[in-house]
């Protein structure tokens, strides 16, 4: 009986946590009170002949990608069979030297270049798994020449394994259409990449809000903002709400500073969920919600913002906002505006002309969607939309889809 107490105390659990509010709710059903909101509306106002002035025909070009087969040794002759793909061996003929390789056809891999926690450069190879699955990952701690020629290998070798890619294409990168470089662009007119929530020399620390901020001075709002801004807050589990009231302080205090820059910087992680914890288990992520209503209580074009961010591409502006797909698919099920995501959620997967790489995105985003959406309820019709858009993928993407039984 034991298992199944812990699993009706885990339901009930979950169930409370959602009944709980997360932050405080004003009469308008916004975190932001009327007056803030006015503020916000203010601002918006203001820079609208900016926004319509930005740069959005900036050339964007789809994240560096390729076709692979996946091979893993975990027995046998691993140094010789290192040593083959060193000296470039085809493939069939490694798989008929060793028959024991298991082997996984026609992968989509995409090339990612970022710096670690120690500021190194790290060169990543992943496997995009169409199931949701964690794809294999090959990293480099630099760029090689050679890795990602049609018919070369990139190996990984482990005291008992051997993993490697053997790309049947070239790594390559694509122009993106104009309507798909205005997004991305109209995103990083809205999120300025010239400034970011913390200051450059930040520490980690605490920094409350005091009752009575808004009786406060403007220069006192102003000075009590730099001081948030020059303060990270960790959260010690995934229970610990603190990283979250810290970012929405943040906002609170720019809409209040006429700060439009830091304000939407912060409401993102707060939709995006982009906060340092020590540990986070799932348990807690249902209580955290999205606040896509208060974006579209705004004068901007949330669509456009969603899926401007919600696209990869190899030449990102300095500073450019990527946001979490899983996350913006559960802010979509709570927006106002379901129909035109949809719509244009699904022309994306189904373009042949947008890149491999952005239209898989577009599946994720649109699978977590309906996750959220129509959680334990029938979502045939929409399930059927999505089939009939993948039906235009590629055949080796689309050959890996699985597909959940209907209830």
């Amino acid at each position: 009986m034991k298992p199944y107490l812990l699993l009706l105390t885990g339901l009930l659990f979950s169930i409370f946590l959602r009944a709980q509010p997360e932050f405080k709710t004003y009469p308008n059903g916004l975190i932001y009170s009327e007056a803030t909101m006015g503020k916000l509306h203010r601002i918006v106002d203001s820079l609208n002949l900016k926004y319509k002035s930005c740069e959005l025909n900036h050339p964007y070009y789809s994240t560096m990608q390729a076709k692979a087969h996946i091979v893993i040794l975990e027995k046998g002759k691993l140094r010789e069979a290192k040593k083959d793909m060193e000296q470039g061996m085809p493939f069939e003929d490694f798989l008929k030297k060793y028959p024991e390789a298991t082997v996984r056809r026609n992968a989509l891999i995409i090339r990612s270049i970022y710096s670690d926690y120690q500021d190194k450069q790290v060169v990543e190879y992943s496997e995009v798994n169409m199931n949701h699955n964690y794809g294999l990952e090959i990293r480099r701690a630099r760029t090689d020449s050679m890795a990602g020629k049609q018919g070369s290998w990139l190996y990984d070798r482990e005291e008992e394994s051997l993993k490697a890619f053997y790309f049947t294409t070239a790594l390559s990168s694509a122009l993106l259409k104009e309507s798909y470089a205005r997004r991305i662009g109209y995103s990083d007119c809205l999120v300025d990449t010239s400034t970011n929530k913390f200051k450059s020399d930040a520490s980690y620390g605490e920094a409350n809000l005091p009752e009575n901020w808004q009786a406060l001075p403007e220069q006192e709002k102003i000075k009590l903002l730099d001081k948030m801004r020059s303060t990270k807050v960790m959260g010690y589990c995934s229970m610990d709400s603190r990283p979250r009231m810290h970012a929405v302080n943040i906002a609170l205090l720019s809409a209040e500073t006429v700060n439009w820059e830091i304000f939407l910087r912060s409401h993102l992680d707060i939709m995006n969920d982009r906060f340092d914890r020590m540990t986070d288990a799932s348990y807690a992520w249902a209580r955290r919600q999205t606040y896509i209503k208060e974006l579209e209580d705004l004068d901007i074009n949330v669509p456009e913002l969603i899926l401007g961010i919600s696209l990869r591409v190899e030449n990102p502006s300095r500073n450019h906002y990527y946001g979490s797909i899983g996350r913006l698919g559960r802010a979509i099920s709570e927006s106002n505006q379901k129909d035109d995501f949809e719509k244009e959620m699904l022309s994306m997967v189904a373009d042949p002309e947008l890149d491999d790489y952005n239209r898989v995105v577009s599946y994720f985003l649109y699978n977590s969607y309906l996750s959220y959406l129509y959680s334990g309820k029938d979502n045939t019709e929409k399930n059927q939309k999505l089939k009939a858009a993948v039906a235009g993928l590629p055949g080796y993407i689309k050959e890996n889809v699985k597909w959940k039984e209907q209830d």
